[in-house]
């Protein structure tokens, strides 16, 4: 007969177990259990009972804390590889366990946690996630508190960005925080070493539809930042990583289709940029060419690059694409974009951005070159601005040809 447990000792009033003394019991269990053969014993709905009840204590005693994460790592050991083992541990670890750990101040536990519903997730699991939405927004928030873990970065990108239904969910209920940790990794995805697979572009369109919809909506909360408080709104700086994912979106040939013809976006880029441009004239807006703000000399303005990304994406959306050349035109955004084209600290490769626009608004569209030739006639072109930028105007007879300059453009 096996000897009688010790009682429960009490700390600080409240209830926690005698000192572990199956601590390297569950460490060699956890080892046992990296092996195939050792994975069919009925022992994980009482792994997962323990580990919420470490949880329910909330006491950060190390030890517990270890057996906490010895748990934890059973769970993952136990369903790796091994489908029938991670359809047990889902039944009984979600989504109590994830809603008690992926939020815990103990790193590890949140690691560990991260790394049990990589392991367990699925196509079919996938839909119960769009039901427990917390689960999938800590996941988001682990990876903003921590970038360096390897497992919510895993879920998010191997998981999370092929299911546009889940990722439409999560924005609707996400902080600007957290839409901004998403939103980096979805450039991180699209800018990657790896392009995008068949299976990836139409999710990713689905995608593009959620952040070109998001953009046109609320483009203007960018104006509300102001060079006293240059971090103080986070619709502002969420706007500002929208108009980074478009423009890594109209790069790639795959998805530019869909946004070129994207209802009211290239309106909302011209309308924002004639904002910015205008709102730059004031010296102590953060919009301004002389404002390039730092903090204790390391952290620049968060508005950096901001009117360079929309030229940017002007241009791409304007990329063999006359409706939208024409459409530029007729907004009076080509003489904005010349105007545009200036020594600015805060935009760095300004310059180069106007050209590429402007080359792709002129190109096979004489209406656009004569425009910019009689601009040059009238003074309201810069000859020297132009040549820098790689054009000259020819006068044939009695009418104004826009051409590339002989030598290389001045960049």
């Amino acid at each position: 007969m096996a000897a009688p447990r010790p009682p429960p000792a009490r700390l600080s009033g409240v209830m926690v177990p005698a000192p572990i003394q199956d601590l390297e019991a569950l460490r060699a269990l956890t080892a046992l259990f990296k092996e195939q053969r050792n994975r069919n014993l009925d022992t994980i709905g009482v792994a997962v009972d323990l580990i919420l009840l470490f949880r329910e204590l909330r006491v950060e005693q190390e030890s517990l804390l270890t057996a906490f994460r010895c748990g934890l790592q059973f769970l993952g050991n136990i369903a790796s590889r091994n489908e029938a083992s991670q359809r047990v541990v889902w039944m009984h670890a979600f989504p109590e366990l994830f809603l008690s750990c992926l939020n815990h101040p103990d790193k590890k536990i949140v690691a560990y946690s991260s790394m049990i519903l990589f392991t367990s997730l699925s196509s079919e699991r996938m839909k119960e996630l769009e039901e427990n939405l917390n689960i999938a927004i800590d996941v988001v928030e682990a990876h903003r508190k921590q970038p360096e873990s390897e497992w919510p970065f895993l879920i998010i990108t191997d998981h999370f960005l092929k299911s546009p239904e889940l990722v439409k969910a999560m924005y609707a209920k996400m902080s600007n925080q957290e839409r901004v940790a998403l939103l980096d990794l979805t450039i991180a995805k699209i800018a990657g070493e790896e392009p995008l697979t068949k299976d990836d572009v139409p999710v990713f369109l689905s995608h593009a539809e959620l952040v070109a919809s998001a953009f046109v909506d609320q483009c203007r909360a960018v104006l509300h930042l102001t060079a006293e408080q240059p971090t103080g709104d986070e619709e502002a700086l969420a706007t500002i990583r929208l108009l980074d994912v478009l423009c890594e979106m109209t790069a790639n040939t795959d998805l530019l289709g869909y946004l070129q013809v994207f209802p009211g976006l290239l309106e909302r880029v011209i309308d924002l940029l004639r904002l910015i441009h205008a709102a730059g004239s004031d010296t102590t807006s953060i919009f301004s060419p002389c404002a390039s703000i730092k903090a204790e000399g390391d952290i620049t303005n968060v508005a950096e690059g901001f009117k360079s990304h929309l030229i940017r994406l002007i241009g791409n959306l304007c990329y063999k694409n006359k409706e939208n050349q024409d459409k530029v035109s007729e907004l009076d955004g080509i003489p904005l974009i010349l105007d545009s084209c200036g020594i600015d600290d805060s935009n760095p490769f300004l310059t180069q951005w106007v050209v590429y626009a402007i080359r792709n608004l002129t190109e096979d569209n004489s209406r656009n070159q004569d425009l910019i030739a009689k601009m040059e006639e009238q003074g309201l072109a810069d000859p020297s601005l132009l040549k820098k930028m790689g054009f000259e105007v020819e006068k044939r007879g009695d009418k104004l040809i826009l051409k590339s300059a002989s030598d290389t453009p001045q960049l």
